[in-house]
């Protein structure tokens, strides 16, 4: 439906409640003429009743007539024009003849029709305005000639008839200019009214679907308003009334600060129940009530974004470059493998095995990150670890030379998987090599537990291992990229391994520290589509 479409209905909605309220105001004043008439006549001198029953008669019709137009403009919503072209021929001829039976004009009924050409000119449309206002002029004008012609002619009742008609004219004119500017304000109110309502949902949209958390606070520091995000933050439980110290007694009281002192400076602050690190920033409004907007950024998401944009950037540098780094390092390793034949001395040696194991590393580093290029190339299936979990200890035992019993398997519940079958093996060889690492090499050092997670649907795998565990100021870089314990190591074990668990719709986290490290794979266990 278009704009003019609409407009055109609200204004006819409008024109009806108008005519309405017009015809309750007739139906009202013909009350209280039947009344008077009825009960008290000498309330009323210009109505006694000096000609018999001819009062009492009109008064009863101009009753029935605007009862019936009430119920018509309440029943029947057609023709209005029409309708209100017969309620002004009615009110016209009944307060014409009453105006007769009264004596003339000094009756004072003929102030009764000003108004009704007023209520006509507010209601009516163009020209029909100026023709309620001739028909009431000239029903006076021949009402007074007829009143001439029966007794003498007065000259100065024929003036006062010509300044009441004029008076029609005036009054229905300016109704209807009045009118007009009331229906172009009602128009242009609708139409800004339906301007701001559209942005009002627009940015109500915006603010939901953005990553930031945004909180409208009153002064005393009531939430009034948030997003989805910053519910999600915060841990604000529906849309009741929420104070801030109820959630974050710290950003109470930076809000409580920059209430006092103001300025535009951010500030830290973890949030207990999710114990998520936030950036927060205040910004004042313009609002009557002087509300604040807190605008509240994930930490943690800033820095993976920022981790990303690293490791992306890497990524095509070492992807362009990768053969000439490769070539490179096959030919020092070449070298390096012929000069080890070579016998010179202990010092020889050491700085030989010094410049493999680097070339070694390197090499380990570029084939690490060309594997993050290759996380979204996947092709998931359902994997039975009953099956593939000993055959993979079995060979990494077997490549790294070690005991059969140093790894402890237990399996439990459906130990089924949807991975990437190449993307698991690789994490699960990132989690063993990492677990076997820092354990103490023993029986049974390193413990693979698979069973069904609480949720339906999902398995759990954990490699865990009795070694020192991860400290506390370690254990939230444990998954950064190039971040390392060991000497040798490439500091990208960790992050490939959780990248390509996010690949595959799983997730990846370290469980517990002590006594030992406990890193858990939560993945599906359904058949994979």
């Amino acid at each position: 439906m278009t704009t003019a479409a609409v407009g055109a209905e609200e204004f006819s909605e409008t024109h009806w409640k108008s005519l309405r309220y017009f015809n309750l105001y007739r139906l009202a004043v013909a009350a209280l003429l039947s009344s008077s008439v009825l009960f008290s006549p000498s309330a009323f001198p210009i109505l006694r009743p000096h000609h018999g029953l001819q009062q009492p008669v009109l008064v009863s019709l101009y009753l029935v007539c605007t009862a019936v137009a009430v119920i018509l403009a309440y029943r029947h919503r057609q023709h209005a024009a029409m309708q209100l072209t017969a309620s002004v021929l009615v009110d016209v001829v009944i307060m014409t003849l009453l105006i007769h039976a009264g004596g003339g004009l000094g009756s004072g009924l003929g102030s009764m029709l000003l108004v009704t050409l007023a209520g006509a000119g507010l209601v009516g449309q163009g020209r029909l305005v100026l023709f309620y206002a001739a028909l009431a002029a000239l029903a006076v004008l021949f009402e007074h000639s007829y009143r001439a012609a029966l007794d003498e002619f007065d000259a100065a009742g024929f003036f006062q008839a010509g300044v009441f008609s004029i008076g029609f004219f005036a009054v229905a004119i300016s109704a209807r200019l009045l009118a007009r500017r009331v229906i172009a304000n009602e128009v242009l109110a609708r139409k800004r009214g339906v301007d701001l309502n559209n942005q009002t949902v627009i940015s109500q949209r915006v603010i939901e679907e953005m990553q930031d958390g945004v909180v409208v606070l009153d002064r005393n520091g009531k939430v009034k308003q948030s997003n989805p995000r910053a519910r999600q933050l915060l841990g604000l439980d529906g849309d009741g009334e929420h104070r801030l110290t109820d959630y974050s007694p710290e950003l109470a009281l930076n809000f409580a600060d920059w209430c006092r002192h103001g300025g535009d400076q951010g500030a830290l602050v973890r949030v207990p129940a999710s114990g998520i690190e936030l950036r927060v920033r205040f910004v004042p409004t313009e609002s009557s009530e002087s509300d604040a907007l807190v605008f509240l950024d994930d930490l943690g998401r800033l820095q993976e974004q920022a981790q990303q944009l690293k490791l992306a950037a890497l990524g095509r540098l070492t992807a362009n470059i990768a053969h000439e780094i490769r070539n490179p390092l096959s030919a020092i390793s070449h070298a390096g493998e012929l000069m080890r034949e070579e016998r010179r001395g202990e010092m020889y040696e050491r700085l030989l095995r010094i410049l493999l194991d680097n070339t070694q590393r390197l090499e380990r580093i570029v084939s690490d990150v060309l594997e993050l290029g290759r996380r979204d190339r996947l092709y998931r299936e359902t994997i039975d670890l009953r099956q593939t979990l000993p055959l993979l200890v079995e060979e990494y035992l077997a490549r790294e030379s070690l005991p059969a019993d140093v790894v402890r398997l237990d399996l439990s519940g459906k130990a089924t998987l949807c991975f990437d079958r190449s993307h698991f093996h690789q994490v699960l060889w990132n989690l063993l090599g990492n677990a076997l690492r820092h354990s103490q090499r023993g029986v049974g050092s390193v413990h693979l537990l698979v069973c069904d997670a609480k949720a339906d649907g999902q398995v759990e795998l954990h490699v865990m291992d009795d070694g020192e565990g991860v400290g506390e100021d370690r254990r939230e870089h444990i998954f950064e990229p190039f971040f390392t314990t060991h000497h040798r190591g490439t500091g990208l074990g960790l992050y490939i391994a959780r990248e390509l668990c996010d690949a595959n719709g799983a997730k990846l986290e370290l469980q517990s520290t002590r006594p030992g490290a406990d890193f858990r794979l939560l993945g599906r266990s359904v058949e994979c589509q």
